[in-house]
């Protein structure tokens, strides 16, 4: 190393005077070791640990903190979003319930808890923590979706049963959101993977925006015929009936 590169390396108590200030003038988040580029590995984890030892962090996992800030009901957890953004190795974390009708507009909700699907078998209580509702074994083809795409079809498998909106609203946000272009085609390629159900509402939500007859022909051949499927707030699709809705109850 020569004494120019040398003279440029921050020394241990100005190391841990950058990496302190940095965690604490970013609030709650969560950090990584890669956060801190440029510093000297070793000492940047010592003094991780360090942090974690005065209260200041707590750790998540492994090279995984949390920075909490304190509640009325004690401290923080990391959120839905930040949970999300960590693309856990060889795990892909999605929204799920009250957090997918919220992304998509459906509520303003937001639950007390945090409810993420995976297509794990499962994921680390430590990092999401033991209150987390986790919804396992989503298809492999998830993985290639956006947050978005996933959000509809949670929602979709949820039967819009989050949705505050009158069930006229709720239908005509969800079109809204399938005239994106290629989304309907993006979802229409992992449907062999969902529920029957998701395929019927699929096949309702196809033919409301008038959808090539040889995309609905695909979506009904994976349908049985004498099945009848409950589409919940999503009955309100113009076509519900002739995919196989189940008549709402009255009362």
């Amino acid at each position: 190393m020569s004494r120019e590169s040398e003279s440029t390396m921050p020394t241990p108590r100005g190391t841990a005077r950058a990496v302190r200030q940095r965690i604490e003038a970013g609030g709650d988040q969560i950090w990584r070791l890669t956060d801190f580029e440029g510093m000297p590995f070793t000492a940047v984890a010592q003094i991780l640990s360090r942090l974690t030892k005065l209260g200041i962090l707590q750790r998540l996992g492994k090279g995984l903190y949390y920075r909490p800030r304190e509640t009325v009901f004690g401290p923080s957890r990391p959120s839905g979003a930040r949970i999300r953004a960590l693309n856990l190795p060889g795990k892909k974390v999605f929204p799920a319930g009250i957090a997918a009708a919220n992304l998509l507009g459906f509520t303003t909700q937001n639950s007390g808890r945090i409810e993420v699907a995976t297509e794990g078998m499962s994921l680390p209580r430590s990092i999401i923590g033991r209150e987390t509702i986790i919804h396992t074994r989503r298809p492999p083809a998830w993985r290639d979706l956006s947050e978005t795409d996933a959000a509809i079809l949670d929602f979709l498998r949820n039967r819009g049963a989050m949705t505050e909106l009158s069930a006229e609203d709720t239908v005509s946000k969800l079109l809204e959101h399938f005239r994106k272009p290629g989304r309907f085609e993006q979802l229409l390629a992992v449907a062999s993977t969902e529920p029957p159900r998701v395929r019927a509402i699929l096949g309702a939500i196809a033919q409301q925006l008038g959808k090539p007859p040889d995309v609905l022909t695909k979506l009904r051949k994976t349908l049985n015929s004498l099945s009848r499927f409950d589409f919940g707030a999503l009955t309100s699709l113009s076509f519900a009936r002739k995919w196989q809705a189940k008549e709402k109850k009255l009362g």
